[in-house]
């Protein structure tokens, strides 16, 4: 019997013993990678505005920040119709496709459609725009103003940091489909196609290396110095600052580069080469 209190047994405490550490070293990290700021769910307009809180620079906060969103989507304060379109509000917050896609499916289980992502951040513009969500990288001052109450999320949102100048220009490498938009506060360079229903919106020019068959609204800001250009130019509608105009209704029979800008008698567009002599 005096086996059971031998040495070897004494060196080797039970696992038990060391539960409770590891508990409660859990329980520190559960608590100290939850969001400092709830998530945020409005109905609007028969649209729904999902603001994420502003990202915790100490940690990485993703896999909390993606259970407080199944938290919020579980028990809603609000009614929203059955695949409401869904405007992501995000500030500075950095994310990439993969984390883009796992909230698309989250909304999708509550019935719900992720549509268009707001951010201060190129990175994320890029990486909803090749998801084919819109994007806006304005802040979005129109929905936040309609949320009521004294705890409005808009002086949050103001507060989060910069990280990136918002008019540095925006490089995409995408097509454009029906029904995206993408506005930016620069100019934006597209490596594709804006199809029918596309629209492109930039407070700078618009650079497309490819056709334009859509919306191109360059100047968005009031610049009549903007110009858009594209290596096949067949937009739906051309607009630089406060001019628009429609595509001409005949079929081109030369192809080359042009551009858009504004002249005396209005929008005007030219062949890219004879832009270039310009003054």
């Amino acid at each position: 019997m005096s086996n059971l209190d031998s040495p070897e047994s004494s060196k080797n405490p039970p696992e038990a013993n060391s539960s409770p550490k590891k508990e409660k070293d859990d329980f520190s990290n559960f608590f100290r990678l939850q969001p400092t700021k709830p998530i945020k769910l409005e109905v609007v307009d028969d649209r729904v505005v999902l603001i994420f809180p502003e990202q915790n620079k100490q940690d990485d906060d993703w896999q909390a920040l993606v259970q407080r969103l199944n938290q919020r989507l579980a028990n809603p304060n609000s009614v929203w119709s059955p695949q409401a379109k869904v405007d992501l509000i995000l500030g500075a917050r950095l994310l990439d496709g993969r984390q883009l896609l796992l909230i698309s499916k989250l909304l999708l289980n509550a019935k719900l459609v992720l549509d268009c992502v707001h951010t201060n951040r190129r990175q994320t513009a890029m990486a909803a725009v090749t998801a084919g969500y819109s994007v806006q990288q304005t802040s979005p001052e129109a929905i936040l103003d309609k949320i009521s109450g004294s705890s409005s999320p808009l002086s949050n949102f103001q507060t989060q940091p910069q990280t990136v100048d918002p008019n540095a220009p925006l490089f995409l490498e995408k097509t454009i489909r029906s029904g995206m938009e993408v506005a930016h506060h620069g100019s934006i360079f597209l490596l594709g196609d804006v199809n029918p229903g596309g629209q492109l919106s930039a407070d700078g020019d618009i650079i497309i290396w490819g056709r334009l068959r859509g919306v191109a609204h360059a100047g968005a800001g009031g610049d009549r110095n903007s110009c858009i250009m594209a290596l096949l130019m067949e937009p739906t509608q051309l607009r630089i600052a406060d001019k628009v105009a429609r595509a001409p209704s005949s079929t081109l029979e030369e192809f080359y580069p042009e551009v858009a800008h504004i002249a005396a008698e209005g929008i005007r567009i030219t062949r890219a080469y004879d832009y270039s002599r310009l003054n």
